[in-house]
């Protein structure tokens, strides 16, 4: 997924700088506004569902309030990463010192691209619950010898969700990678871009679409689940544009603030950086490399390509079709290491690595992967799932630090621990 820098810097607009990463340190624990506003307010039944529909999932666990009042939630909740689409920011009055820091993007005009995702959930949101939300940088490596560009800034954001009681909700956090936009291009490889599929394909593809379950209201126990199962898989695709249109329906825009037309035009004028000119000198979002091959191709990328937030959505589907309505999803954790271009199939797999009983939960630990119609892995990861056993339901697991102020302080230093 792209980020793109928003305002110019002072470094140098699109050179990667050691003032401009000295400059970005310096945010470090620092309450950031994010770029848009949320796009959802607060958890609705129409809101959910597009979410839910716009990545290919019918669940009615999210899509049916009706059905929610059968499971022990008592009504409709939310898929785990619905939290992407809402987020009212919590920001506090900045020093004049951290607004100096705050200004403008040290890094301004470099690419940005999502490398690393993880995220823990500790309650479910349901409709009417609305959520609060503390973005910030945790921490920043430089990486001399980046596969993808050569040098590069690894940048970790971190995200911390609470709803309107004040409970912390989840806690997402992202490494990006920084890198100027002609480095990449000149590391850019050979890669095996989407061709037409053969009416074979396309039969075994309809037939994955068939054969998809999703496991519901019927618990799956702890106790009968196996070191080495596999997950039944699922596919999504062959991705075409009305996917990634039908996909912001439901997630918004992210990046870009939301608005046409006239409201385009009042975020222009505020963040000349976020447009640059289209082929008809026509100043148009820079993430439109997501759906603009011509776009794409001046940063050096073959052709449109998609989001990671959707690539972390469908391992979600994955799992919560295999764990049923009584688990609870507590943490995801991937790597995006290679495009998936418009044309491509999602084809998402995964096993049982480990069983574990600690601390009163009992753990299923997952390998996950999203791999491509050539079989070519796009997005390992992995993930921690809570099932009931016979006895027991699931309890819900706690964050490590109640307070969102102490687990910032705690994630910050976890950060800083693990790159010493």
């Amino acid at each position: 997924m792209s980020d793109d820098g928003l305002e110019q810097g002072s470094g140098g607009y699109g050179i990667l700088t050691d003032e401009g990463v000295a400059r970005l340190r310096q945010r470090i624990g620092i309450y950031q506004k994010p770029p848009a506003k949320p796009h959802n307010y607060e958890v609705t039944w129409d809101g959910v569902r597009h979410f839910a529909i716009g990545y290919g999932d019918s669940n009615p666990l999210w899509c049916d309030p009706e059905y929610g009042k059968t499971t022990r939630w008592g009504g409709l909740i939310a898929p785990p990463t619905f939290l992407y689409t809402m987020g009212e920011p919590i920001v506090p009055d900045h020093t004049p010192e951290e607004k100096a820091i705050l200004k403008g993007d040290p890094l301004a005009g470099l690419g940005a691209y999502q490398a690393v995702m993880e995220f823990e959930w500790w309650r479910p949101l349901s409709l009417g619950d609305r959520l609060r939300m503390q973005r910030l940088t945790l921490g920043v490596a430089v990486r001399e010898n980046s596969r993808f560009s050569g040098r590069a800034v690894h940048e970790t954001r971190g995200f911390i969700f609470r709803n309107q009681r004040d409970e912390l909700h989840a806690l997402q956090r992202g490494t990006w990678v920084r890198a100027e936009r002609h480095a990449s291009a000149k590391h850019k490889k050979e890669y095996d871009l989407p061709q037409p599929y053969t009416p074979e394909q396309l039969d075994e593809i309809d037939k994955a679409y068939e054969a998809e379950t999703i496991r519901g209201a019927e618990p799956r126990y702890w106790e009968d689940v196996e070191v080495g199962d596999e997950l039944p898989t699922i596919v999504r695709g062959p991705l075409t544009q009305t996917d990634i249109i039908v996909w912001h329906i439901g997630w918004g825009m992210q990046l870009t603030p939301p608005g046409a037309f006239r409201e385009s035009w009042k975020i222009r004028r505020k963040v000349p950086g976020m447009f640059t000119p289209n082929e008809l000198n026509v100043p148009d979002t820079v993430q439109r490399l997501h759906w603009e091959k011509a776009w794409a191709n001046k940063l050096g990328i073959p052709i449109p390509y998609d989001y990671g937030g959707l690539r972390e959505t469908l391992l979600v589907n994955l799992i919560t079709n295999w764990m049923g309505d009584d688990a609870w999803l507590w943490k995801l954790s991937c790597e995006h290491r290679k495009f998936v271009y418009l044309g491509d199939t999602y084809w998402i797999k995964g096993r049982v690595r480990e069983k574990r009983q600690e601390d009163g939960r009992n753990e299923v630990h997952l390998d996950v992967r999203v791999e491509n119609q050539w079989g070519t892995v796009t997005t390992p990861g992995s993930a921690v799932v809570l099932l009931p056993i016979r006895e027991a339901p699931v309890a819900l697991p706690s964050p490590a630090r109640e307070n969102p102020e102490d687990m910032v302080r705690y994630e910050i230093e976890r950060l800083a621990a693990a790159e010493r």
